[in-house]
């Protein structure tokens, strides 16, 4: 039998505080893009060329593109986040905001840049290998 959920009882407090800190969270990742914002996307950029699941003819032009989508992604409304995150936000359990709208860049834009070459990887290990970076650089 299912739980009946009741929107005055103590369970709905603890929730709305969950939902609250989880947007706390993200606002203050979206903040925190403009004071890395270079070392980021140079790290990012280093990373994926690394692991070889970027391959480019020019890593300074890819560092560009991420550097752009990072300033973009400062700048977006919630709405353009969402929307441009919406294919992958299944990608792993709980994403994070940076990684996630930088992973959509690389897998639906960057693709098609002059200066890729291809992309290589599952999108989980694109994901991942992003990740490990923003962690480095935002809470």
């Amino acid at each position: 039998m299912s739980k009946v959920f009741r929107p005055s009882t103590r369970e709905s407090s603890i929730l709305s505080k969950i939902e609250s800190s989880k947007e706390h969270a993200r606002r203050l990742a979206l903040q925190g893009i403009k004071d890395c914002l270079e070392p980021l996307s140079n790290a990012i950029a280093m990373k994926l060329v690394e692991e070889k699941l970027v391959e480019t003819n020019s890593k300074n032009s890819l560092e560009e593109q991420i550097s752009l989508c990072l300033e973009k992604l400062s700048r977006a409304e919630d709405f353009d986040i969402d929307f441009a995150t919406a294919p992958i936000r299944n990608i792993v359990p709980n994403p994070h905001v940076v990684s996630l709208y930088v992973t959509a860049f690389v897998l639906e834009n960057l693709i098609n840049h002059k200066d890729v070459v291809d992309i290589y990887g599952s999108d989980e290990e694109i994901y991942l290998c992003i990740n490990l970076q923003v962690k480095k650089y935002l809470p």
